[in-house]
């Protein structure tokens, strides 16, 4: 069992090392807003040269709607873009290129993969670990984690491309990993009356109404009866 979860945390380690091969190279870690309109320019060209089909990935059905409709720049190499964005996946980046809005009006955004690659190596240690060691409820099945008894020496963070925030990851209660976003909000919201928020069934949104980049990896938030926000449970995309 413990030469597998070695196995495993090593697997891992190589596979960082072959998800990002040209890491280092200048500007594959930052979502320029031009990468991201050059690669809607050649989706609204694939589109309109194929009667309305977009170039997507098959995904299973029930994947998050943030990450559902993944670009497939197979589709649109070498006729609709000469070049793949070097901060692209498929060209050595860190960022996954993704659609919302495909019904109307669908629009490219991107995701930041190493946030998948740090949720990765919690669940190894969780599985080394034999289990999650949740610390307090910080909401609704949500809680915090003791990343101490998971072999962390401080707890796993990433930067906010929103607010430059550390945020700190939370475990649902049958021990999926997920980013928290809700410090964001309620920075993103301090001059806003939450209570005329109440009804709306994501806040989300919130986040990248200024940037091209979603929350990938995130449950949905809303406003409860006391104004405060609150976390729900992750839904898949329709």
């Amino acid at each position: 069992m413990y030469k597998r979860l070695i196995a495993l945390a090593m697997l891992s380690v190589l596979l960082t090392g072959c998800m990002f091969p040209s890491q280092e190279r200048a500007g594959n870690e930052i979502a320029y807003e031009e990468q991201i309109e050059s690669v809607q320019s050649a989706v609204d060209q694939y589109q309109e040269s194929t009667g309305g089909l977009l170039p997507i990935k098959t995904v299973e059905n029930d994947t998050p709607m943030y990450r559902k409709y993944q670009i497939d720049f197979s589709m649109l190499k070498p006729r609709f873009m000469a070049e793949l964005p070097g901060n692209a996946f498929e060209n050595g980046g860190v960022f996954q290129y993704t659609l919302l809005n495909v019904e109307e009006d669908p629009t490219v955004y991107v995701f930041d993969l190493r946030v998948a690659e740090m949720i990765r190596t919690i669940q190894i240690r969780i599985q080394a670990n034999r289990g999650i060691p949740f610390k307090e409820q910080v909401g609704d099945n949500m809680y915090a984690v003791d990343y101490s008894k998971l072999g962390f020496d401080e707890e796993p963070t990433m930067v906010s491309p929103y607010t430059g925030n550390e945020l700190p990851f939370v475990a649902s209660g049958d021990g999926t990993i997920y980013l928290d976003y809700i410090t964001d909000l309620y920075q993103l919201t301090q001059d806003q009356d939450l209570s005329a928020l109440q009804g709306e069934e994501d806040l989300r949104p919130i986040l990248f109404e200024d940037s091209r980049v979603v929350p990938a990896y995130s449950v949905p938030y809303y406003v409860g009866e006391d104004n405060e926000i609150k976390y729900g449970r992750e839904e898949s995309g329709s």
